[in-house]
């Protein structure tokens, strides 16, 4: 005769990270205390860089999965600007790669090693947003910054024009204010069309478009955004 089946017992579990852990706590005794029931807690280590950065949403320039906060390009990039030491270690977590293969990429060495960021940012973001949606990022990226071409993929955003460029650096989400904007301009980090922005008090109008009818913002190197007229 066999034994009959034992149904499954009902956990009431919190999962966090160990930095957590004292709240984890304090929450199974107030559970305890106030409704005489028994929780449970589960912690995991905190990801952080290889500069010891944590990787969490506390932290400037955390990463989000949903698509509304952070488009695919935008999520490839979050990888391919993946610190040296931390690729190998990143491919094991974030990728389905096989092991031989990522000992091969973590192996690289110099400019080689950015072929192991962009398999490691197209790996990533195919599993979170399909193959096709990685792969089209993979190719804007290229011809934005092998190509230097405005490629369809980049955030792109309407505005009305003419504009101070301060108002479109923080309107694209360049930067977080006109502070910060000036400060960028001060230090030649801020481009219109690839060409360093000097004056902060600069006003853009249709004449500046690119010959694909677009502005084309960047912060730096990395980060790139095209405005279209509204």
């Amino acid at each position: 005769m066999s034994k009959p089946v034992r149904p499954w017992r009902t956990w009431r579990l919190q999962s966090s990270g160990s930095d957590q852990w004292g709240n984890v706590v304090s929450g199974i005794d107030l559970g305890r205390r106030m409704e005489n029931v028994q929780l449970f807690g589960l912690t995991t280590p905190l990801i952080t860089t290889a500069s010891g950065a944590k990787m969490g949403k506390t932290v400037a320039g955390a990463v989000w999965l949903n698509a509304d906060l952070v488009p695919p390009y935008d999520y490839w990039q979050f990888w391919r600007n993946t610190e040296d030491k931390d690729v190998g270690r990143f491919l094991r977590l974030f990728t389905d790669l096989p092991l031989r293969e990522i000992a091969r990429l973590e192996a690289l060495q110099g400019a080689e090693l950015n072929d192991a960021k962009k398999i490691l940012a197209t790996e990533a973001a195919a599993l979170l947003h399909g193959r096709a949606a990685a792969e089209a990022a993979a190719e804007t990226a290229r011809k934005t910054f092998e190509e230097g071409a405005s490629a369809q993929g980049l955030p792109t955003f309407s505005l009305k024009l003419p504009d101070g460029i301060l108002n479109l650096a923080v309107a694209t989400g360049l930067v977080a204010s006109n502070g910060e904007a000036r400060r960028l301009i001060t230090n030649g980090g801020l481009r219109l069309n690839d060409a360093a922005v000097s004056d902060p008090q600069m006003q853009v109008d249709a004449g500046a478009l690119n010959g694909d009818g677009v502005l084309k913002l960047s912060s730096g190197r990395k980060k790139i955004v095209l405005v279209k007229p509204a």
